[in-house]
């Protein structure tokens, strides 16, 4: 390798060129005076390198010093190691590569300077830099070797005034403010003083930086540089704006000079800085341009471009990018997967991402490179082709990513055990994502191993790591160690963020824990952090929650008085004490934002629905219609949410005022609002208005679903009225609606309710076909009608099917009991009310009414007594029903009926002296001497 140190008379700084051959290397240093050159001769020589190399007529002296060919004086070095460069670097012939030889940092890096032990020198090469970015230069004549013994060049120090000595005596001032650069006899003043944060470039990077920044005319910021710019030094420049403006012009000045080399990766980065900033017509005219000049893209070509689009949110249109590479012949590269990879999780496609990968990993060769040996590997376990790259941390990281949210825990754990297996040193990055995949899916025994393996690998946990500890154990309602985590974070040297103690502060917000949030309020305050305005509200409603409404109110002033609230952070305190029915409180916080004029929709849209939740429609409509007095426009949603409260609340006539209004103004898009009204309305029994309002939707062309039709069917069901309900039936048909459950068990009790079998029937078969099938009300409607009709066989079928799956109800077996009462099959009757009291179904009115009407029919009057008396002591009431099967059997043991109305008259007049008179009279006809037992029964 050889290396030239050459004057350049307008940079007033070194310059670095470096060739690298693959042969046993030798460096030249060579140090030239300033030489006058027309400017014809500077273009023809512009970023020409002189390759110096050993065997081509340089005489060797005795000092060590070479005469090479044009009289120059050379000393001669031999390098123990190599240069390193990243994307590319200079070719044997001196010309340099189509790649910048741009390193991380921006410099040229060699091994560390040292003497080695067969007298060869190892240097440090760096873009030289002195005083605020002023190059300092070799020293001419006898000082050039300087040093003696170890040969190392010794630079020139910059002197306090800030003047460095060129070669040949001149002295060049770079003062702290300004100073002057000469360029061909020109004297031009321009800013020295580069910033700190372009310092990492050293040389005359940060000065160039500084210019283009403060002067805005390019041609006068970048003249003193303008013949000599190399391709790393433009690459910074476009790399380091901020602005997409600034970037694209001085991509252009640099297109305009004739003398200038735009490459493809000059592109790459402007198609990163425009799309960043959604310039997509710039980026696709560069991508035109960029092949009209023949430069063609390469892979971080449309890695750029399909990272920048799907991150614009435009996935479709990184698509087409994808498949333009696909279709150029071009296999994505690791960086331009990850991309991929990335795009396709972060749309939650998980499937696709997964099988990109896999696709990616059987089309590339099993090649991996460790320092200077290249070795092949063996297949992958599992035949699985991504075992045999050596993939990067990065990559490695995505993939554990991808397959843990899209719930694949096992391949992202193989996928881990790999990245192990190839010698990949898993980062604290790597650790977190495991840490939080295996957390969110409740496996906290993993959690505490890989915090184990975390250790042992000695990688430290980060702040993200504690934050994701702290919401896992919160999340699983371990608070304690959720909020020793904090006090592990501190111990651990590492200072909690906004988010250690936003999610800290919501577990204690949401557990009501008062005193354990003020204390992490106390603790931010004192490190003067900002709570967010979503901890605000939640605080907020902590407070509310705990009953302490004055310290909620003082809590919402400390920040309303500050003057910084936004809109959303009034409506959510507004909400808080709505929610809770604290009208008067939630008025307040709505006079609050008033005051500072902050109302917007929002706030009045959440007051009127805490109008809603206190039942005070009144001041709700009251509200609604002072909006235009404020200058604003109600919203869908406010008239949505108006609308539904009055219809919920049975004001239809109100709803219907609002819901009108909507439709002047041209904001009900559904039906959604009308079907709201229509079943008030038919709640009520106003069928006459639902219609109307059904037939006026009609008439706005708003097309009805589903559940309309469902509304207004069941409304007929329920009255019996077979004609109206099947209009709608047929009506929603003519539309192409599908017929749902709950219009099927609509149809069902009608068709039961008038005794229509055949179409009851056909509704009952249709409902089987539904998700959930045949219901047990839709099942007890059916044992219901056959019951009427003896159709035993046919009621117990369906009984016996709702007993295997364990759905039959006391309604189920008590209307098997009658049917088999009616049919006078006493066996089957008493074997089903023995179930019933075994079950324990007996448990309401019309359960008792009913197996005490079948002893009283049978003549087992001991039972009846006994089935009395425990439905008295189950503190159910008896009604006429149960009244009339006790009558039945004082009427069968002999008591005249006048004495049985009598014991009636003496109930109704009094229901406590009744009772008691018919307990009393019951138990003396009826000889209860001998227990009652379960077989009784």
């Amino acid at each position: 390798m050889f290396v030239q140190f050459q004057h350049s008379d307008t940079t007033n700084c070194l310059r670095i060129l470096s060739s690298a051959k693959p042969a046993s290397l030798s460096v030249g240093l060579s140090v030239t005076p300033p030489v006058k050159k027309s400017n014809n001769q500077i273009k023809r020589k512009k970023q020409k390198q002189v390759l110096q190399c050993c065997g081509h007529g340089h005489m060797p002296k005795k000092n060590g010093f070479d005469r090479a060919h044009g009289g120059r004086v050379e000393r001669k070095y031999s390098f123990g190691g190599r240069f390193g460069t990243q994307g590319g670097g200079f070719n044997g012939r001196g010309r340099v590569l189509e790649k910048e030889d741009v390193t991380k940092d921006g410099f040229l890096v060699s091994p560390d300077s040292g003497v080695k032990k067969n007298g060869c020198f190892e240097v440090n090469l760096r873009s030289a830099g002195g005083v605020n970015g002023a190059a300092e230069e070799f020293r001419t004549g006898s000082s050039l070797a300087e040093g003696g013994k170890n040969g190392v060049y010794r630079k020139e120090r910059a002197k306090k005034n800030g003047c460095v000595r060129k070669l040949g005596g001149s002295v060049e001032n770079y003062g702290k403010n300004r100073g002057e650069t000469r360029l061909g006899g020109v004297v031009q003043e321009m800013k020295t003083k580069c910033s700190t944060k372009w310092a990492r470039y050293g040389g005359c990077i940060p000065a160039m930086l500084e210019a283009v920044e403060t002067v805005s005319d390019l041609d006068v910021a970048l003249k003193p540089w303008e013949m000599t710019l190399t391709n790393k030094e433009r690459t910074i420049l476009l790399k380091e704006q901020v602005g997409w403006e600034r970037a694209l012009e001085i991509f252009e000045w640099f297109k305009m000079k004739e003398y200038y080399e735009v490459n493809v990766i000059h592109y790459n980065i402007m198609f990163r800085i425009l799309g960043r900033a959604r310039q997509w017509c710039e980026v696709e005219r560069l991508w035109g341009e960029m092949w009209k000049r023949g430069i063609k893209p390469i892979n971080s070509t449309y890695g750029t471009l399909i990272d920048v689009y799907s991150k614009g949110g435009l996935r479709d249109v990184a698509m087409k990018w994808l498949e333009l590479m696909n279709g150029s012949g071009m296999e994505p590269d690791e960086v331009t997967m990850g991309i991929i990879v990335q795009m396709y999780k972060k749309a939650g496609d998980f499937k696709t991402a997964e099988e990109f990968f896999k696709k990616w990993s059987c089309s590339n060769s099993v090649v991996e490179e460790r320092g200077s040996a290249i070795s092949r590997r063996e297949p992958g376990v599992d035949g699985d082709s991504s075992a045999n790259f050596c993939l990067s941390t990065y990559t490695y990281n995505t993939l554990i990513d991808t397959y843990g949210k899209a719930g694949k825990l096992q391949e992202a754990s193989k996928t881990f055990e790999r990245m192990l297996q190839e010698g990949i040193s898993p980062t604290t990055v790597t650790f977190n994502t495991m840490i939080h995949m295996y957390g969110n899916n409740g496996q906290l025994d993993e959690v505490a191993s890989l915090m184990q393996r975390m250790e042992k690998a000695k990688c430290s946990p980060d702040t993200r790591t504690y934050n994701i500890l702290i919401s896992l154990h919160a999340k699983h309602n371990d608070i304690d160690l959720a909020a020793r985590y904090l006090t592990k974070m501190k111990e651990a040297s590492l200072e909690p963020d906004a988010v250690s103690y936003r999610t800290l502060l919501y577990a204690f917000s949401i557990r009501h824990m008062v005193a354990e949030a003020e204390k992490l309020i106390l603790e931010m305050d004192e490190r003067g952090m900002e709570i967010d305005e979503f901890t605000q509200s939640s605080l907020t409603r902590m407070y509310i929650e705990s009953g302490m409404l004055e310290k909620s109110l003082s809590w919402f002033q400390r920040f309303h008085l500050r003057g910084n609230m936004t809109s959303e952070c009034y409506s959510a305190n507004i909400d808080a004490f709505g929610e809770r029915g604290y009208i008067l409180e939630a008025r307040k916080v709505f006079d609050c934002c008033q005051q500072v004029k902050k109302l917007t929709i929002l706030e009045f849209n959440v007051m009127i629905k805490a109008y809603g939740i206190s039942k005070k429609f009144e001041q709700a409509c009251c509200l609604f219609d002072s909006m235009e007095e404020h200058g604003l426009v109600p919203d869908r949603c406010g008239y949505n949410s108006l609308v539904q409260m009055l219809a919920s609340a049975d004001l239809p006539q109100k709803a219907t005022f609002y819901l009108r209004k909507m439709q002047e103004v041209g904001l009900v898009i559904d039906c959604v609002p009308y079907c709201a009204v229509i079943s008030s309305y038919a709640k009520l029994g106003q069928m006459d208005m639902a219609v109307g309002l059904y037939k006026e939707m009609i008439g706005h062309g708003i097309k009805p679903d589903v559940i309309v039709y469902g509304v207004l069917i069941n409304a007929f069901a329920d009255t019996g009225s077979v004609n109206e309900a099947t209009y709608y039936v047929d009506a929603m048909r003519n539309l192409g609606l599908p017929m749902n459950a709950v219009v099927c068990k609509s149809l069902i009790k009608l068709y039961t309710k008038v005794g229509y079998l055949k179409e009851v029937k056909q509704v009952y078969e249709t409902l089987q076909s539904f998700e959930g099938g045949r219901d047990v009300y839709s099942s007890n409607c059916m044992i219901d009608l056959y019951s009427e009709r003896s159709m035993v066989s046919e009621a117990e079928e369906i009984f016996e099917t709702l007993k295997r799956n364990g759905d039959a109800n006391e309604f189920t077996y008590a209307m098997m009991l009658c049917m088999y009462k009616r049919n006078g099959r006493f066996v089957e009757a008493f074997c089903i009310a023995r179930k019933m009291r075994e079950l324990g179904l007996m448990r309401d009115l019309l359960s008792y009414n009913h197996v005490l009407g079948l002893y009283a029919s049978d003549g087992r009057y001991r039972e009846a007594l006994a089935t009395f008396d425990e439905m008295l002591k189950s503190l159910i009431q008896p009604d006429d029903s149960t009244f009339k099967s006790l009558g039945i059997i004082l009427l069968k043991c002999g008591v005249p009926k006048n004495a049985i109305d009598k014991l009636e008259l003496i109930r109704k007049k009094d229901t406590e002296r009744g009772l008691q008179a018919w307990t009393s009279t019951l138990s003396s006809v009826i000889d209860m001497d001998d227990d009652v037992t379960d077989d009784d029964f």
